[in-house]
């Protein structure tokens, strides 16, 4: 639910792609390739400490059971692509989750879960939030630029039509009108009216530039201007590797604190695309990758942006996983050398760029506070994975 300010940091620099929610700042320095390995019953999982003796914090804990609870519909009912578990192992946390006490939290976790480390457990955690931009549902003078809905000739090639993806998957793209599998409309061809009338239109916004960063963060909301918000959520995208610009403009020397050259946040990029309007169109479209949306706007007004569970995710609570090694709905426990991020979280969403064993973004709601804690974000310590007791054992760990 994809969709991430602070300081001189790199926004985009590094990311591979996004569904929902990267901020605009990151870490100049590399970030830890992903392992070769493609599940973390491959990769390797060992045992980890006994969750009793971790020291869950009370609030902590109390958040983590909340979260949790929404997430086991879920998870006893889909397939968990990390091979570490079946959906039967979590039917008795789930069961004795719904009544437990909130008071006592801690001792749910103590008492249901044991802790399992993914590789070598070595984890790099980044933040998230929910932007906010001016949009209205209709279109009106001054929102002029479209928010898509996922169009319907959007598929995934049948075999034989196209060669898989490394990752096994077919392609995304399109039949043309000799039946013939091409790939989809990229960013430059789409914003030059591809994919105009034909009704797939759910929203109209005033900037092209916010639409890209709220394509990169993957949700977000859509402020009218009488007020009204509109939420909207990842529900797909084009299947062109996303290509950051801010290596873009690294690599040209537009960032940086010299003369002429621009802050690597995203307010620093904005102003660069802002004050060099066919340039930054044009660097905007080196990034072909193009998110589609859907309206997630909830009946009740605190319902917050849907993960990749098809659930509200909580700030402070949610993270984005890769779900080839982590459980989606699992519970997971970091200790980083940024104490705001350690503690208890539960897996409830994920990211394109969010790939490998022990790579999460942290979710930190919406407004200023959590745009600037989510975009400084930079944690690198360790990470356990709770499981189910038993879970383990029958992996012959």
């Amino acid at each position: 639910m994809k969709v991430r300010a602070a300081g001189l940091l790199i926004v985009l620099a590094l990311l591979s792609a996004c569904t929902r929610i990267i901020p605009e700042g990151r870490p100049t320095g590399p970030m830890p390739p992903p392992p070769s390995a493609t599940t973390a019953a491959l990769v390797g999982v060992s045992r980890g400490p006994v969750a009793a003796g971790l020291g869950f914090a009370d609030s902590n804990a109390r958040a983590a059971l909340a979260a949790f609870v929404t997430s086991c519909p879920r998870l006893t009912k889909r397939t968990d692509t990390s091979g570490l578990t079946q959906p039967g192992d979590w039917a008795p946390a789930c069961a004795a989750a719904v009544g437990w006490p909130a008071a006592d939290a801690s001792r749910f976790f103590a008492t249901y879960f044991e802790t399992a480390r993914v590789a070598d457990g070595g984890a790099y955690v980044t933040g998230y939030y929910e932007p906010e931009i001016a949009g209205v549902r209709t279109r009106q003078p001054g929102f002029d630029i479209p928010v898509y809905r996922l169009p319907p000739d959007l598929v995934r090639a049948r075999v034989g039509d196209a060669p898989p993806n490394p990752d096994g998957k077919q392609p995304l793209g399109r039949y043309d009108q000799n039946a013939r599998f091409v790939p989809f409309w990229d960013r430059g061809q789409i914003e030059d009216g591809a994919l105009a009338g034909q009704g797939l239109e759910i929203a109209w916004v005033a900037d092209q530039a916010e639409l890209f960063f709220l394509q990169v963060q993957g949700s977000g909301r859509l402020r009218a201007p009488d007020g009204t918000v509109m939420r909207v959520g990842y529900a797909g995208e084009n299947g062109f590797p996303y290509t950051g610009i801010g290596s873009v403009m690294r690599d040209r020397g537009l960032i940086g604190t010299g003369p002429g050259q621009y802050p690597g946040s995203m307010q620093g990029i904005l102003r660069y695309i802002h004050e060099h309007p066919a340039d930054g169109d044009a660097l905007m479209r080196m990034n072909r990758s193009y998110v589609f949306f859907r309206d997630t706007t909830g009946a009740a007004p605190t319902a917050g942006p849907v993960g990749a569970l098809n659930i509200p995710v909580t700030p402070r609570t949610t993270l984005a996983a890769d779900p080839a090694f982590v459980p989606l709905g699992a519970p997971v426990w970091l200790q980083t050398d940024r104490p705001e991020v350690g503690g208890l979280w539960v897996a409830q969403d994920t990211g394109g760029a969010i790939k490998g064993a022990n790579r999460f973004d942290s979710f930190w709601g919406a407004g200023q506070d959590a745009r600037t804690v989510a975009g400084g974000m930079s944690a690198k310590g360790q990470a356990l994975i709770l499981l189910p007791k038993g879970t383990l054992a029958r992996l012959g760990k």
